[in-house]
């Protein structure tokens, strides 16, 4: 009996040790499969890295020239700001001058014995002064 007995525990450890190897080769393919997961796992990290790094480069680039934009267009409107007020100068100072034409050009009308339409608005006024001055322009050849 004691032999049979020895026979059954060392077939139980047999078992045993089988079952432990089998679980042992089980774990071993869940670490390869684990380790395998972590360097592709370590390849998508440094890829994100990568990519931020370009995307913080990225940023500071447009960064920059948003405000090389900002300046440039700050001054360009300062500039034509400008320009608009040297434009309307000069729209107030062609005024006086059409002005001034109509005045001499009506003043210059050879009389012919009756007043002059006093039913003429300005503008009336104006525009047959530039006719006038655009007409002498032509005959001559210069401004007058």
């Amino acid at each position: 009996m004691s032999h049979s007995f020895g026979v059954a525990i060392e077939t139980l450890v047999a078992i045993l040790l089988l079952l432990t190897i089998g679980y042992c080769m089980l774990l071993n393919a869940r670490l390869k499969r684990l380790k395998a997961d972590e360097h592709s796992l370590k390849a998508t990290i440094a890829e994100l890295i990568t990519a931020t790094e370009i995307a913080e480069r990225a940023i500071g680039g447009l960064k920059h020239t948003v405000r090389d934009v900002n300046e440039n267009l700050g001054n360009q409107l300062a500039s034509a700001a400008q320009m608009s007020q040297q434009l309307n100068s000069q729209l107030a100072e062609g005024d006086n001058v059409i002005r001034r034409l109509s005045r001499i050009a009506i003043a210059a009308r050879p009389s012919t014995g009756t007043e002059p339409d006093t039913n003429l608005s300005t503008a009336q006024a104006t525009v047959a002064a530039a006719r006038a001055f655009s007409d002498r322009r032509r005959s001559d050849g210069l401004a007058a």
